[in-house]
């Protein structure tokens, strides 16, 4: 483990913590645009992760020791995948620990936590939301897999780093697998992080929740770290979309200078992707729960398209 590397690492996890709300606040800004609305600040969610960490935290008498421990595992496991995708740069050491199968293992993880917290208090919404939680997990993670799969068969590395280091020096292309594992990327991430057509993140109606429900209990400190969780997966899943299909602009490890170009290029890169992202959610509607597994499938024929055509084709 060598300085740059330590110093990298410690970048990468510090710029999740601070550009993750950004994040969150620069898609709602501009889904209130789109709406003609004003909108609720870039900087709301900063100001929201203040206000509940001065506030007391309130729990259920029939709450187990796991309903207060899973706030910290789900908010520790998005912090560590976050840790696992180069973001800035691909001198990581938690990389050869962690590989991308390793990295959907973890979101498996703070899924399994966060249901059975729902489920520990024993309220209908909780266990209600719990079980559409598992269910898109269910769906999404293989999925996922077929996407990551498909990216290390072209890079022969299971590695994120290895597969960045890989596409970065590879021509500038259209290449018919990465383009299907991109379009079922987007599908899963629109799933996994609770967002239209899946779920609405600011809808009120406990019947048709997802993520909302799982946390309707938490309050204080505990929901500080859930909402911030939920903040820091959304940026982890944007930049596993950028490592895997847009790596330009990531620092390699044998040239560490160009971490200095890293940060704005993502900067630049997220807020279009965020920009995107509330125009497909503006231009969506709310799809019944029922349709989900239709939608899921789909992603992951689509991956196992892309996964074909690469044996096929080459490309």
């Amino acid at each position: 483990m060598t300085i740059s590397g330590t110093l990298s690492q410690l970048l990468a996890i510090f710029t999740a913590l601070v550009v993750a709300p950004l994040l969150l606040g620069w898609v709602n800004q501009c889904r209130a645009w789109l709406q003609n609305r004003s909108g609720p600040g870039l900087f709301q969610p900063y100001r929201m992760l203040n206000k509940l960490f001065n506030k007391e935290s309130v729990v259920a008498e029939t709450a187990s020791p796991l309903f207060r421990i899973a706030p910290y595992v789900v908010f520790g496991c998005m912090l560590l995948s976050c840790g696992i995708v180069p973001t800035l740069s691909t001198d990581l050491p938690l990389s050869p620990a962690a590989d991308a199968i390793a990295l959907v293992g973890l979101f498996a993880m703070a899924r399994v936590f966060i249901s059975l917290a729902a489920m520990d208090i024993g309220t209908a919404f909780g266990s209600l939301g719990a079980r559409r939680e598992m269910l898109i997990g269910f769906l999404a993670e293989p999925a996922l897999l077929m996407v990551l799969f498909t990216s290390s068969l072209i890079s022969q590395s299971t590695a994120l780093t290895g597969i960045v280091e890989h596409m970065v020096h590879k021509d500038l292309a259209i290449y018919p697998s990465l383009a299907f594992a991109g379009i079922a990327f987007s599908m899963v991430s629109f799933a996994e992080n609770a967002r239209v057509p899946i779920d609405n993140p600011t809808t009120h109606l406990e019947l048709t929740m997802i993520h909302e429900a799982l946390i309707l209990e938490y309050s204080g400190r505990h929901l500080a770290l859930l909402e911030w969780a939920a903040a820091l997966k959304l940026f982890a899943y944007s930049c596993i979309g950028l490592a895997l299909f847009l790596p330009w602009g990531i620092a390699e490890a044998q040239d560490p200078m160009t971490l200095l170009f890293a940060l704005p290029a993502m900067l630049i890169k997220l807020a279009i992707g965020g920009a995107l992202l509330a125009l497909i959610e503006t231009l969506s509607a709310k799809m019944r729960i029922f349709r989900v597994p239709e939608f899921l499938a789909t992603a992951f024929l689509l991956a196992v398209i892309g996964m074909l055509v690469h044996f096929l084709l080459g490309a």
